[in-house]
């Protein structure tokens, strides 16, 4: 059994209202949700447990949330229309990010889903899109790093003599 299935209404409306303010304090959190204090902590040190949350207590581990499936999706744009694919792609809820590139294609995407079938659904609903003429799709096999900026800081940190 996926620790997805263990995740009841209350634990989703928590990791929402944690990914809508990643400063969210317990305090905060149990007010909004209309819990006691301890019941929001002890739901966020199990999420941690589990990794759903990750280490830094703000960003989900999607495997976790049961989307399996992470898809980097390049996408060539008809130029006239890419504020209204962008808009497009705003509301379609299994993209997670969107950059305009140069080089191939116009737009880049990271897509997730919970199967190949989710995916198929989503890639279809961006094909739909007016002003799309074509996509490419790469499926991502594993996260060997996540997302990160610490390195950067770190760097900065260091070259300002740490002061």
């Amino acid at each position: 059994m996926s620790f997805v299935s263990k995740l009841d209404a209350l634990d989703l409306r928590l990791l929402l209202e944690l990914v809508r303010d990643p400063r969210a304090q317990i305090s905060d959190l149990s007010e909004t949700l209309g819990i006691a204090r301890n019941t929001a902590q002890s739901r966020i040190r199990r999420l941690l447990r589990a990794g759903t949350l990750r280490a830094s207590g703000r960003e989900l581990d999607l495997e976790a949330l049961g989307y399996d499936v992470v898809a980097f999706v390049t996408i060539e744009v008809s130029h006239r229309e890419l504020d209204g694919v962008i808009a497009a792609l705003r509301k379609l809820s299994q993209v997670l990010e969107v950059h305009e590139i140069s080089g191939r294609g116009d737009v880049w995407c990271r897509v997730a889903a919970t199967d190949t079938h989710h995916l198929q659904s989503g890639l279809r609903s961006i094909l739909r899109i007016k002003g799309v003429i074509r996509t490419e799709t790469v499926l991502a096999l594993h996260e060997h790093i996540p997302y990160r900026t610490e390195p950067l800081l770190q760097r900065l940190t260091d070259a300002s003599g740490g002061a």
